[in-house]
């Protein structure tokens, strides 16, 4: 089984950090792959991924509208690495987890 992780964030960290959350885990879910999402906003890190869960991942996805905290957790990883706006994870997770797995 293939697996995801995927950091979504945006300014505030509310609605559209949880949307692109919930769209990425649908997706996935629906592909048959397992996934892991962590989320970033002003209340900071919520569901931290895990060295193991990023080490072990096939797609890491950020689905971003700023900065991710800690970044260099990813840095031995960014061949696996794709980067897609909130609203193309919102509207089009299936297609973007297929393309790049």
């Amino acid at each position: 089984m293939k697996k995801i992780v995927a950091v979504c964030a945006c300014p505030m960290g509310v609605a559209h950090t949880y949307m692109a959350a919930d769209a990425i885990e649908e997706a996935a879910k629906k592909l048959n792959m397992k996934v892991s999402v962590e989320t970033q906003g002003a209340g900071g890190i919520e569901d931290k991924l895990k060295t193991k869960e990023i080490q072990d991942a096939d797609l890491i996805l950020f689905a971003t509208a700023v900065k991710v905290s800690q970044t260099e957790r990813f840095e031995d990883y960014k061949e696996k690495l794709v980067e897609i706006t909130l609203k193309e994870a919102i509207n089009d997770s299936e297609r973007i987890i297929q393309e790049n797995t």
